[in-house]
């Protein structure tokens, strides 16, 4: 038995009551049936938790190819009351799950569940839990936030022609230039289609390569370089179902792919993740077309949302972005020395990390250091 605390009304004005509930930890495999169904229904209809990083199948499929997921399990005499996934590591130092990857973090909970985060960490056998994507109303954790970044989306709850004609007030000369260059695209290589959800798995093949391609370039470290990220991608992209799937979308030019992207949805949300195109096609901007014709056909599929994450300093965000957010990195702490310890000695990394973060002429310096070490890396 262990004590949770709760709370009644909005995050911002908190009346706190104790609780006594229970906390059982476990492996996302041995959920059951009727844990998965309570996550899933916390999920809908709340726009911090709608992201498919938080949704079991992700946590379940991260479990398959990592062996220290785990999730929390609270309860109250209600039922389920809380889930919190997240990785052990040495020493009671924990992460958000498959941190170098996932772009979502936090407690899944019912609207009127607060926790207390000593004793969630506690409970969950750890010092130290780090996240890199806070989700928002989390109060429970934001007092150990390190930085905080705006997020950009592509909000579709109006429908495409709204969120188009959005785009013509607001990126005149972005949605001019797209869109001729899609119609030379066309005329040069044969006419430009989408399929929003397509199986083959050389194609997915594809995608990886030419991301693979743009990692290098940009001096950045190939994600798809660790075995348990391919086997993670392709698990994800083998789901499918009403409430969780893994979307490969794909453009064509004359039926020749030229730029796809590969990410998760829940039913209304779709995260932006692995875009890529044809380096050979660069003066097309396929991967812009390839963007503003996914949304079209997500929106008729039912997706209110799709989260481009991060902004940091992109410009194909900001121009394809009608709506922002935020979210959150650094580690919640317990008071113990093993958490102290880790405080000091990662604060001075923290504290570089943030500063370029949140000057845009450093992150902009700190990203041309990077090409050029990628093309450097090329030539070599």
């Amino acid at each position: 038995m262990t004590q949770s605390l709760y709370y009644v009304g909005e995050p911002s004005h908190l009346r706190w009551t104790e609780h006594v509930g229970t906390l059982d930890v476990v492996r996302p495999g041995e959920l059951t049936a009727g844990a998965l169904a309570a996550w899933r229904a916390m999920q809908r209809g709340r726009p911090q938790l709608d992201n498919p990083f938080l949704s079991p199948e992700f946590v379940i499929a991260a479990g398959n190819v990592r062996a220290d997921v785990r999730v929390a399990v609270l309860r109250d005499e209600a039922g389920f009351a809380a889930f919190f996934p997240f990785e052990r590591g040495r020493g009671g130092v924990g992460s958000a799950v498959a941190p170098w990857v996932s772009l979502c973090h936090g407690v899944v909970h019912r609207p009127e569940v607060g926790v207390d985060a000593d004793r969630l960490l506690a409970g969950a056998g750890l010092h130290v839990w780090r996240f890199g994507c806070l989700t928002g109303r989390q109060p429970w954790f934001s007092g150990f936030a390190e930085a905080r970044m705006e997020t950009a989306a592509i909000d579709l709850s109006e429908g495409f022609p709204a969120y188009l004609a959005q785009l013509r007030e607001r990126a005149p000369k972005f949605l001019k230039s797209t869109l001729y260059k899609e119609r030379k695209l066309g005329r040069d290589l044969g006419v430009v289609s989408l399929d929003l959800d397509v199986a083959d798995e050389q194609q997915f093949s594809l995608l990886r390569r030419w991301k693979s391609g743009q990692y290098r370039a940009k001096g950045r470290t190939d994600r798809f370089s660790k075995a348990w990220v391919v086997e993670l991608v392709e698990q994800l992209h083998a789901a499918g179902g009403p409430d969780f799937a893994g979307h490969l979308t794909m453009l064509y030019a004359g039926g020749r792919p030229v730029a796809g992207h590969f990410g998760i949805r829940t039913a209304t949300t779709l995260v932006g993740w692995f875009p890529a195109y044809d380096p050979a096609l660069a003066r097309y901007s396929p991967g812009l077309i390839q963007h503003v014709r996914m949304a079209e056909a997500a929106a008729a599929a039912g997706v209110r949302t799709i989260d481009l994450s991060v902004k940091a300093d992109s410009e194909y965000k900001d121009a394809l972005s009608n709506a922002t957010g935020a979210i959150a990195s650094g580690a919640a702490r317990r008071p113990t020395g093993t958490a102290r310890l880790h405080h000091l000695r990662a604060a001075p990394a923290n504290r570089l990390r943030r500063l370029v973060l949140e000057t845009p002429a450093l992150y902009r310096r700190a990203d041309r250091m990077m090409r050029w070490f990628g093309r450097l890396r090329g030539a070599a």
